[in-house]
């Protein structure tokens, strides 16, 4: 089935920024009710925003698959869509915030070996599903006034979006870091997000 979006299918960097800066402020003064954990939760979706990966691939991730290397910090994606294994980029905030992540899983007694879950459930102790994944990003978006037609991969669309403007429409790298097969789907992005439609409006006859 082909990939359909539009503009309704991107957060605004504004939006991002609130959603970071909520769940960052839930984690420093986090109390772990057993129900929702703030810790968990900021790094799950600091994970979607800056690594855009598919809630399945989120729910996947297993400690080995946290490469921390100055230089060269990426996530590894096992069984991305199609079986494909890959690596996913990922920056200094996000490097160290996932460093600090493992770290504190240790301290509160979480398995921090190679393949223990990088996100688990309190209850199971086992990997989070992806239900428990999307009600946390609605849970948080929520609370920061983002609209309800957002979900967890949306996630994955706004970091598209971004990645291509910051990499100056390097539609390539975007290809890749998402773990697209054919550039075609892809090329998507680049023409919903393309400035062209807007010059050409604004350049109709009055």
């Amino acid at each position: 089935m082909a990939l359909e979006i539009t503009q309704e299918d991107f957060m605004s960097p504004e939006q991002v920024l609130a959603l970071k800066e909520h769940c960052r402020e839930m984690a420093k003064n986090a109390k772990d009710d057993g129900r929702r954990n703030p810790v968990r939760d900021w790094a799950i979706l600091h994970v979607a925003l800056d690594a855009g990966l598919r809630v399945s691939e989120i729910c996947d991730l297993r400690i080995r698959d946290v490469i921390l290397d100055n230089g060269s910090a990426s996530l590894i994606v096992r069984n991305g869509k199609g079986n494909k294994k890959r690596g996913v980029k990922i920056g200094r905030a996000l490097r160290d915030h996932l460093e600090e992540f493992i770290a504190w899983k240790s301290e509160n007694g979480e398995s921090t070996s190679g393949r223990a879950p990088l996100f688990i459930s309190p209850r199971s102790g086992k990997a989070l599903t992806r239900t428990a994944v999307y009600r946390i990003f609605k849970a948080n978006a929520a609370a920061v006034g983002i609209p309800s037609r957002f979900s967890i991969h949306s996630c994955r669309h706004t970091y598209a979006s971004l990645l291509y403007h910051a990499s100056k429409y390097n539609i390539r790298l975007v290809q890749k870091q998402l773990g697209h097969s054919s550039i075609q789907t892809t090329q998507i992005y680049a023409d919903v997000l393309s400035n062209d439609a807007a010059i050409a409006v604004d350049n109709l006859p009055q």
